[in-house]
This record gives C-alpha cells, structure tokens and sequence, in this order.
C-alpha cells in the first residue's frame, strides 16, 4: 500500500499530476486547483491510501509537481 499526500492550498492547477494518473488527480472547477480523487482531508493535508499499482504512476505525478506539494510514501 502506499499513501499519497497533497498540501492543496498550495496548488497552482497546472494539471500535471492529472497528466500523470488521470484516474486519482482532477482539477476542480470550483477553484482550478487539483483534487486527489478519493481523499480525506485534514489540517490542510489532503490523503489516500490505494495500492501498490498506483505508485508509478503517481511517483511521477510528485516528480513532475512544480510546486512540490505531493509526497508518495510506502506504508505497512
């Protein structure tokens, strides 16, 4: 399993998280920021748990955040 974490109120909606993985990412057209499909949000921090299919495809959702407001991590 991994955990996904994304600090929205920092997005700038450029979309390239939703370029990478379409199917966890959208922009909202409420704000033109992204929204990580699926996820609680907490003190600011937007999170999910999925599983280990989704980790390349997010990795580089992450790498690929010119803001750098994504983080991938394994959990147990």
């Amino acid at each position: 399993m991994i955990r996904i974490t994304q600090q929205r109120e920092k997005c700038i909606g450029c979309n390239a998280c939703v370029e990478a993985a379409s199917y966890r990412w959208r922009i909202s057209r409420k704000d033109g920021r992204c929204t990580l499909i699926g996820s609680t949000e907490k003190n600011g921090l937007a999170s999910v748990v999925v599983g280990e299919d989704e980790f390349e495809d997010n990795k580089i959702a992450a790498k690929n955040c010119p803001v750098r407001i994504i983080k991938i991590e394994k959990t147990r």
